[in-house]
């Protein structure tokens, strides 16, 4: 079986050719500043390591022709043809109350996710157009949707509810939702196996760490709490958004500086966190420059999200009644040595000792922990990507079954 992974943003399209059977990536890349000047693609296979060309892209339909005329390129294509594709998996951010778990798509799930793009703007409305672009160009070949909030669903109502009147979660089902399940069930079953250990006898916290950030409690097995809620605004301080503010200091914000709520929505979502504090930059690479630098704010953006952070941890060890491994992911949690030292500093008192020369590795799966360290502490890369391709084989094979 091979399963077209995607992962489409507002301007941008990631995808993957993936073998579930063999985990193989045959090919994988990213379309860029779809519907703007100056279009590329980047692509890389099996066949060779890297490949990049400007391409104008009007829009995501443009993009996914693009992706599969690529892929049956006999120069840098993997297959001969689109009947060599059995379904398509699509990462979507938000799936509201309805979805517990990954889903066939149809117009009843399509609708569902397009009454959840209130709560996550950013998000659903580029997944929604990639579903309808494959759908225009692909026809009829299968399409799996892949929540990000579909891990969390296990959490306890006492983590999920907000103290607000009830009739609020009732009638319109504010809660807390949380998301980067795909990676957090990803990196949760990966450190288990890495541990040796069956991951249903396991605490472990995941920190997810990137543009977008968030900290998970994974309780033998199960998310237990999680730093993002409602939206993907809340939790810890990101690249543009603001993480967790005070209520009364967004309606300060909203009664003193004129603003409209939806221009508030557009403060805290691309113009605060590290690039609103720093006034540098959202990319914490920019930010590691400048703080070595010497620049104030720089530093001070980096402190507040490990701070945040480490708090975090915290009270997650307190949730589950202790831990044993905290894995870092993501661009950051993958790349920062100084993030990863920051966010376990001073939790020594929980048995949690990192080792700062195992620590400097980057993108290098394995312990950083010393080895008298209570605690493991792991550098764990995520692949959301073949969660996806799992999951859409699983249901593609299923409805085979039926028949």
């Amino acid at each position: 079986m091979k399963v077209l992974v995607i992962n489409a943003g507002s301007t941008s399209l990631k995808y993957q050719l993936i073998e579930p059977e063999t985990q193989t990536v045959m090919a994988k890349g990213v379309c860029d500043r779809i519907g703007l000047d100056c279009g590329f693609i980047k692509h890389s296979s099996l066949k060779e390591s890297s490949y990049k060309a400007e391409i104008d892209m009007k829009d995501h339909a443009k993009a996914i022709q693009v992706v599969l005329e690529i892929l049956q390129d006999s120069k840098h294509g993997v297959i001969q043809s689109l009947s060599e594709i059995d379904a398509v998996g699509h990462r979507v951010v938000h799936g509201g109350e309805e979805f517990y778990q990954s889903v066939l798509i149809d117009e009843n799930v399509m609708n569902s996710i397009e009454k959840c793009v209130a709560i996550a703007p950013l998000h659903n409305p580029a997944n929604i157009t990639g579903i309808r672009a494959c759908a225009s160009v692909m026809g009829d070949l299968p399409q799996v949707a892949v929540f990000d909030t579909a891990f969390h669903h296990t959490l306890p109502p006492e983590a999920y509810m907000y103290a607000v009147p009830y009739e609020y979660y009732k009638k319109y089902a504010l809660r807390k939702y949380g998301f980067h399940g795909t990676s957090h069930r990803y990196v949760s079953k990966r450190t288990a196996q890495l541990l040796g250990r069956p991951l249903e006898e396991l605490r472990l916290v995941v920190c997810h760490l990137g543009g977008g950030s968030s900290v998970c409690a994974v309780k033998y097995g199960k998310s237990v709490d999680t730093s993002m809620g409602f939206t993907p605004m809340d939790g810890l301080p990101m690249g543009t958004r603001s993480g967790s503010i005070d209520a009364g200091a967004a309606l300060y914000m909203i009664t003193q500086f004129g603003l409209s709520p939806q221009e508030l929505v557009e403060i805290l979502n691309k113009k605060s966190g590290v690039l609103g504090v720093s006034g540098i930059s959202s990319d914490f690479r920019d930010l590691e420059i400048a703080a070595a630098e010497g620049n104030e704010r720089a530093m001070l953006a980096r402190k507040m999200f490990s701070y945040a952070g480490k708090k975090m941890i915290g009270s997650y060890i307190a949730a589950m009644g202790g831990v044993d491994a905290i894995a870092f992911t993501g661009g950051i949690g993958e790349n920062d040595e100084g993030m990863r030292a920051g966010f376990v500093e001073g939790l020594e008192c929980f048995g949690i000792e990192l080792d700062l020369e195992k620590n400097k590795g980057r993108r290098t799966e394995g312990v950083i922990s010393k080895p008298e360290s209570k605690v493991t502490v792991l550098l764990v890369p995520t692949n959301e990507e073949l969660m996806i391709a799992l999951d859409t084989k699983e249901i593609i094979d299923s409805l085979a079954g039926k028949k």
